[in-house]
């Protein structure tokens, strides 16, 4: 059967299919059947003549012509468009992360602003601390706008990635603790202004909170609250380093890592970050970490009017508190400021460990100079030890001789003391050139390895077509021989035959 007899065929049914369907709607499915049928067996045909087939009539070869469904088309028509979506949601993470960033940045800067200017610049009542206020607020409203913008986009790149229609599969429940948790984070910001302001804070004291005391401590310790809590939006930072880090923008970072089942989280950053650049990294955050909890300190030490509640005394406190030396000489007085100085410490000791990993790295020897050095080491013992081994022969001589002669005694077990000396010398040089090799034997890399084990199987190789070889010339040589023994056999029985002929 021909392509177009096929194609007339297929089209005569396909209009019996379409007035079946409008007469019986119950025979749609058996003349869908039946036209996906025959629409396989005209791509086969026509697969068939583009791969070279000869017509009948001619002997030209036919037109090539390869048909594709309209199915397939769609397919790879939607795969193009998700990849490019995929693209498009990606940069609109980063883009969106970056944002949330800059005004959870705004809005902290704002808040310490605010606070630092209360009551020394303007009055706690007055307009400019409520507009203020409204500008840490409507940061705020801003910030959770990009959150659930971000998981917006979030969503629907899960969407595509597993290939899904329902946004709401998406939707699992950690995912909306998640959410619920990061609004709620975000959404910490303080209000004390927004209260009726009745009486003005007394001017000799420290700037507190920017509240008035006519609400009371409980309404001061909810506004200090408030804003040391805002400093927790900057978990924001470790998800900006994530999304714009080289890991994640590198096509064969990603393939590398899914081909070795690497997951790209904050964690791996990290640690490239440390490998690449290690003093970099610990003193922006040690120097970024020492200002924000000196400004905390100073902050919940106001209220005390103690000398910890000045910005110089608090750096000099969370100092010598983040280096666990402690003098003594200054303390916090409040809950909130021992807290501070409490985690101060925890994060001190975290990262006086990190510094000491890192400087031991840099100290450490590199494979060349490990190298260098542990040859020489080798060839130093060896020479001990060839002056030992010396040393023990001397002393069986002159142990030999003194008894050969009948010396003196004690100069006898002389000779003894000192050939049981040379030998223990020369037992503990070999002992200790023996943890030296094997040190060293550990330290063959994986690279050095592979080489060597390519080397041995190209030499076996040879060996093995070399021995092939000789093999086929014994084998050549045998019939050889086998050949001649037989030619032998024939002239002897010949020479036998004409001497004597009665001989059969």
């Amino acid at each position: 059967m021909s392509s177009s007899a096929l194609r007339e065929g297929g089209e005569d049914i396909g209009q019996s299919e379409v007035g079946a369907t409008e007469g019986d709607g119950g025979e749609s499915g058996s003349g869908g059947r039946l036209a996906c049928a025959l629409e396989m067996e005209m791509t086969k045909v026509d697969s068939l003549n583009c791969d070279g087939l000869v017509n009948k009539n001619g002997g030209e070869t036919a037109e090539v012509s390869v048909p594709l469904t309209p199915r397939s088309a769609c397919v790879e028509g939607d795969n193009l468009y998700k990849l490019r979506d995929r693209k498009f949601l990606l940069e609109d993470k980063r883009r969106l992360c970056a944002l949330a960033l800059a005004t959870a940045v705004f809005g902290i800067l704002l808040m310490i602003i605010h606070t630092e200017a209360c009551s020394l610049i303007y009055e706690p009542c007055s307009s400019i601390a409520l507009m203020m206020n409204c500008s840490i607020s409507l940061s705020t409203g801003c910030l959770l706008v990009l959150i659930i913008a971000f998981h917006y986009k979030d969503i629907r790149l899960f969407i595509i990635d597993h290939n899904q229609l329902d946004w709401r599969i998406a939707v699992t429940s950690h995912r909306v603790i998640v959410i619920t948790l990061e609004l709620i984070v975000c959404i910490i910001h303080p209000v004390g202004t927004y209260w009726e302001v009745g009486l003005l804070v007394n001017s000799s004291s420290s700037t507190p909170p920017c509240v008035s005391n006519h609400h009371g401590q409980a309404l001061m310790n909810m506004e200090l609250l408030l804003s040391v809590l805002m400093f927790l939006r900057l978990y924001l930072v470790h998800r900006t380093i994530l999304l714009h880090s080289k890991v994640l923008l590198s096509a064969s970072y990603r393939s590398i890592g899914s081909l070795n089942n690497i997951n790209f989280t904050f964690r791996f950053v990290l640690k490239i970050l440390m490998n690449k650049y290690p003093g970099r990294t610990l003193l922006v955050f040690i120097l970024i970490f020492w200002l924000t909890a000196s400004w905390m300190l100073t902050l919940c030490e106001r209220k005390t009017q103690e000398t910890t509640g000045d910005m110089g005394t608090a750096l000099w406190l969370v100092a010598i508190t983040f280096l666990t030396v402690g003098y003594g000489d200054v303390s916090p007085n409040t809950t909130c400021g021992k807290a501070v100085c409490l985690f101060t410490g925890v994060m001190g000791v975290a990262c006086t460990a990190m510094l000491v990993a890192v400087v031991t790295k840099t100290l450490a020897l590199n494979k060349g100079e490990k190298h260098v050095h542990f040859f020489m080491l080798d060839i130093q013992i060896s020479k001990r030890i060839r002056h030992a081994a010396a040393n023990v022969l001397r002393e069986c001589w002159l142990l030999h001789r003194t008894s050969v002669t009948k010396g003196n005694r004690g100069e006898h077990r002389r000779h003894q003391r000192c050939l049981l000396e040379a030998i223990r010398v020369f037992r503990h040089l070999r002992l200790k050139q023996r943890k030296l090799r094997d040190y060293v034997s550990e330290m063959v890399d994986l690279p050095k390895m592979q080489m060597i084990m390519c080397d041995l199987s190209a030499n076996w190789n040879n060996s093995y077509r070399e021995l092939e070889q000789r093999i086929i010339s014994m084998e050549q040589k045998l019939d050889e021989l086998s050949r001649c023994f037989h030619q032998t056999s024939e002239l002897l029985s010949q020479v036998l035959h004409q001497c004597n002929p009665e001989i059969r």
